[in-house]
């Protein structure tokens, strides 16, 4: 039986602060769901994960990715929101799918759908995404570099940035 890879620091920090992201998110939209005012779930996980996204973008700038300094804040910010737009929307069709769609309307429906299957999915393309084109520079490239490795020699994060390719116009933005 092969031996599972080890999870980088990089990696396990980065799930650290999407649970507390993940908190922040589903108490955001159970409580927003429950508002009058907003009354359709669509409109309440909309709210949610933007409050969720100022807790994922700060904990990833000061702990995941604190070693690196941004030279353009503006736009780390910004595609920092873009990705999680996308990541909103994979949220939001899973949730749509579900409750207009599959007519399953229940809290805990909502939440099954919203918040494991759609949240699930939009991790694993925020980590993808972020550490590609937002936070650039992190780590070498290696998702299975386990935790305490070192980097050979002339793979440090300049390395990691010659060999993104298609990153640079990414940058454009």
């Amino acid at each position: 039986m092969p031996a599972l890879p080890v999870p980088s620091r990089e990696m396990l920090t980065f799930l650290a602060v999407g649970a507390a992201g993940y908190v922040t998110d589903v108490a955001a939209f159970n409580w927003f769901r429950e508002q009058p005012v907003v009354g359709d779930p669509v409109v309440a996980k909309v709210a949610a994960v933007g409050v969720a996204m100022v807790v994922t973008y700060l904990g990833n700038r000061l702990l995941t990715w604190r070693e690196l300094g941004s030279e353009n804040r503006r736009r780390e910010v910004a595609l920092f929101a873009v990705f999680n737009l996308v990541g909103l929307l994979i949220s939001v069709l899973a949730l749509d799918v579900s409750h207009h769609l599959l007519g399953l309307t229940s809290r805990l429906a909502d939440n099954i759908s919203g918040n494991v299957v759609g949240v699930g999915l939009g991790t694993a393309f925020r980590f993808w995404a972020y550490r590609r084109f937002v936070f650039v520079g992190a780590g070498s490239g290696d998702l299975d570099e386990p935790l305490g490795s070192e980097q050979p020699a002339g793979q440090g994060p300049g390395q990691r940035e010659q060999d993104r390719g298609g990153a640079d116009a990414a940058a454009a933005l």
